[in-house]
């Protein structure tokens, strides 16, 4: 009897597809894939990658083509509401966005009643007007949606910013976050019982991947008579290691912290007396 294989959905190219496959490799999954192949298989893991079009992938997964996706939450938001949502992965990181011309004097959504917006995102954007009560004319764009309000066409835009770049080259400013997005784990309503179980373990591992991309271990030393108010500062997984150092009255300290604090907890532990901070980075965390 053939064994079942996980059919998981990735984007064709782009950084989002980079960031998908290097997850991939660094939890374990070795892809064999040749350039414009459309579909590849692992040597080392029952799954087979398919690279779809971004906004096509709901589809494929509402209808059960492919069992699971790593796409931008905010494909989700305007396409997919009805998908299973799994694991944020802290990648591909953006914001969506309403932007208006430089020129305009913008002072609040209201400002936008009666406009022409233009969009790649007409769900989105309608839903978000809708709660604020504003009533605008959507032009619906597939592709660069910048150039609109230079030519005449939309009067403001709505789009992805990531680092605003585009936005400044063609002469917009952000006018109003609607959402922030990152690469989700999406998951088909219709995945099969045997699938899921692989798909239990793909997750187990991804999450090992993401906890040690989110920590950093450290090692230092403490004077014996400081080791409370050290202690007391590291959140460390359980409690930290300590072990006596040859000369006495020292002791060294192990343990992990999150990198959000990882500056503000250095600074705190040297005040305290703490020496010989040792920061490693950790390739895979199973809690």
């Amino acid at each position: 009897m053939k064994k079942e294989k996980l059919r998981i959905a990735i984007q064709k190219s782009g950084r989002l597809n980079e960031d998908s496959l290097k997850i991939l490799k660094d939890a374990g999954v070795s892809i064999d894939n040749g350039k414009e192949q459309l579909k590849a298989s692992a040597r080392n893991f029952p799954v087979d990658v398919l690279y779809l079009r971004n906004g096509d992938i709901p589809q494929y997964l509402r209808d059960g083509v492919v069992d699971v996706a790593i796409l931008g939450e905010n494909v989700l938001v305007e396409k997919g509401k009805d998908i299973i949502r799994g694991e944020k992965l802290g990648f591909s990181k953006c914001r969506v966005s309403l932007a208006v011309p430089k020129s305009m004097k913008y002072n609040g959504i209201q400002d936008l009643e009666g406009k022409k917006i233009a969009t790649s995102y007409p769900n989105t954007v309608k839903e978000y007007l809708t709660k604020k009560g504003i009533t605008a004319d959507l032009h619906i764009i597939n592709g660069s949606v910048e150039i609109a309000p230079n030519i005449g066409l939309a009067d403001a835009i709505c789009d992805i910013v990531s680092s605003g770049s585009t936005l400044f080259k063609n002469n917009l400013k952000e006018a109003e976050v609607m959402l922030k997005s990152e690469a989700i784990l999406a998951i088909s309503p219709k995945i099969s019982e045997e699938r899921q179980q692989i798909l239990d373990q793909l997750q187990f591992r991804i999450k090992s991947v993401l906890n040690a991309r989110t920590s950093k271990y450290i090692l230092l030393n403490a004077p014996n008579d400081k080791l409370d108010d050290i202690i007391r500062l590291l959140p460390g997984m359980r409690s930290p290691t300590v072990l006596p150092l040859a000369e006495e009255g020292w002791s060294s300290i192990h343990t992990v912290i999150n990198e959000e604090r990882f500056w503000e907890v250095i600074d705190e532990l040297k005040q305290q007396g703490a020496e010989g901070l040792l920061v490693v980075p950790i390739e895979k965390m199973v809690l």
